[in-house]
């Protein structure tokens, strides 16, 4: 921090205490407005904090395998660390700190405000935050360990091309699963009104699975809520059970899972693809003709493309690079697998609204959550590309396309493939929402717009931030300059979505006229403008001088 600007340090701590201040504001408000409920407002909240720390903990349980796994496998300190004269076991006790600590901060960083605002409106005394400091810190322990776990085993098991199958068959086979298992149920109206628990019952049958007593989301969950409601020796035994589970399988790790990571880490660097004998023979046929270099897949489909050699062939090796690294399309695999589970239910949720304040609010919260996505994306995915070149940089930098061409190229393709992404998204949800087709067009522009600003952006500052000595994404964006692209970019994101819901021709009181509908879209083509044209600018100022 020392290195960095003053200025953008103190930008980073006002919107980190920024969001902690609004998400205690939000959280708190939401728990007394479900509260007020008679009858069933106590039962919403519980059942609502049994599902959100069990989704909670697989979400953790994905990130600590996705991470571990780059952080184990693919990289170059732990690659050098084990040659040294140290114990595989020292070695495994580093990492798997390290990879817990990278995966866990984003679930404490949202976590905080929601317990200090349950424990505001359940007005409990100050031992119940002492308390759940040292819940969360046991909880995070379980899924950072079985995440661990499975990712040595997937490494000395399976070999990335069948990883990939099978993380895709995985992937495909939950996203069905899911949507089975939460479609909607049909509540007739009689039903409704002179049986309210019995369909209440009925409606959150399908959250039981949250309240399985073996599972460590239940323990944490049952914990803090007795202890708030002074039930001191039922939350102590959970956090009693919750403390065993750490201890066994945290010593287990700490003890015994050194070798297996040493034989894991051997077998990974050692053995060949699972289809290597179907190479080898291909191989072997090819050799037996005239020696030639056979042109793929990839790059058939990119000679479709109007661009030149030189660039196609960049933006080949990018993708071929990408689809290598399992953890980073893994990470992107999960992601849009949520995503799916939201947009396929946009319809049930719109199904009983026909208001048009909520129906605009509605559309304007979508693109919200699109563009939210879409920030995701690019602060993970993009911001890292500059940096991943790492030692290899002053190759790429030789070669004839030249340093600021090879970032602009970068551009171009990391732009494609978000707009083929973001606009399919916007359309599928602006059909689940049933509007017409010029909303569907406005909303396409204005995703359209934040698509090439973001990305901007992201890339931009990840060429003024650079870290060339890291190969990890998640560590290069845990940096200064990928924080700073989060933060600009969700600053962008509320202000972008602000602007167009107040500017919009189709707002529900219809009192707006042409000069503040103007002034509006003025001020997001400003601000999309300042946010991607100008840091992108910068960095390929800064190329030059690399260069020279």
């Amino acid at each position: 921090m020392r290195e960095q600007s003053h200025l953008l340090t103190a930008i980073i701590v006002l919107f980190i205490g920024g969001y902690i201040v609004l998400a205690f504001g939000l959280f708190h408000r939401g728990l007394r407005f479900i509260g007020v409920f008679p009858g069933i407002g106590e039962l919403l909240i519980e059942r609502l904090l049994f599902l959100l720390f069990a989704f909670l903990f697989v979400l953790l349980l994905f990130s600590n395998l996705v991470i571990g796994y780059s952080n184990f496998f693919r990289n170059r300190e732990t690659a050098f660390l084990l040659t040294l004269p140290v114990p595989a076991q020292t070695v495994f006790r580093w990492k798997f700190v390290e990879s817990a600590v990278l995966a866990s901060w984003a679930f404490l960083f949202l976590i905080a405000p929601l317990l200090g605002a349950y424990g505001m409106w359940r007005q409990v005394p100050w031992h119940f935050y002492a308390l759940t400091v040292v819940l969360v810190a046991l909880f995070i322990v379980l899924p950072a360990v079985f995440g661990t776990w499975a990712a040595v085993n997937l490494a000395r098991f399976l070999d990335r091309r069948a990883f990939q199958t099978a993380a895709v068959i995985v992937a495909v086979g939950m996203f069905f699963a899911v949507k089975y298992y939460l479609r909607p149920e049909q509540v007739d109206e009689e039903s409704l009104e002179t049986r309210v628990l019995a369909v209440l019952d009925r409606l959150l049958a399908k959250t039981r699975f949250a309240q399985f007593p073996f599972l460590p989301s239940y323990w944490l969950s049952a914990s803090v809520q007795n202890w708030a409601e002074g039930a001191r020796d039922s939350a102590g035994f959970f956090l009693l059970v919750l403390l065993s589970h750490v201890l066994f399988f945290g010593v287990l790790a700490f003890t015994r899972m050194g070798n297996l990571f040493y034989d894991a880490t051997s077998v990974v660097h050692s053995r060949a693809s699972a289809f290597g004998q179907w190479e080898w023979f291909r191989n072997w046929q090819q050799q037996r003709r005239q020696f030639r270099y056979p042109t793929g897949f990839m790059e058939n489909a990119f000679r479709l493309l109007p661009l030149p050699a030189d660039v196609r062939a960049l933006m080949v090796k990018d993708v071929r690079m990408f689809w290598r690294d399992t953890t980073q399309w893994g990470q992107s695999l999960m992601l849009f697998g949520l995503l799916g589970v939201y947009i396929l239910n946009l319809r049930h949720f719109t199904s009983q609204i026909s208001s048009p304040f909520w129906l605009h609010l509605i559309s304007y919260l979508n693109l919200a959550a699109c563009s939210l996505n879409l920030a995701t994306l690019t602060t993970r995915f993009v911001f890292p590309q500059f940096s991943l070149e790492g030692k290899r940089l002053w190759i790429v930098g030789r070669a004839p396309l030249g340093l600021p061409r090879v970032v602009q190229t970068k551009y171009l393709l990391v732009t494609g493939a978000s707009l083929i992404v973001t606009l399919g998204m916007i359309a599928l949800s602006c059909h689940m929402l049933q509007m017409p087709w010029e909303r569907t067009a406005y909303f396409a522009g204005a995703i359209t717009v934040m698509t090439l600003t973001l990305n901007a952006l992201a890339l931009g500052l990840g060429v003024l931030y650079p870290n060339l000595r890291e190969d990890n994404p998640s560590k290069i964006v845990s940096g200064f300059g990928g924080t700073l692209a989060l933060v600009l970019s969700f600053l962008y994101i509320v202000a972008s979505v602000l602007l167009l819901a107040w500017g919009s021709p189709w707002r529900w009181n219809n009192k707006l006229g042409d000069p503040p509908i103007l002034l509006c879209f003025t001020g997001f083509a400003v601000l999309s403008i300042a946010l991607g044209y100008l840091p992108l600018k910068f960095a390929l100022r800064k190329l030059k001088d690399y260069e020279h």
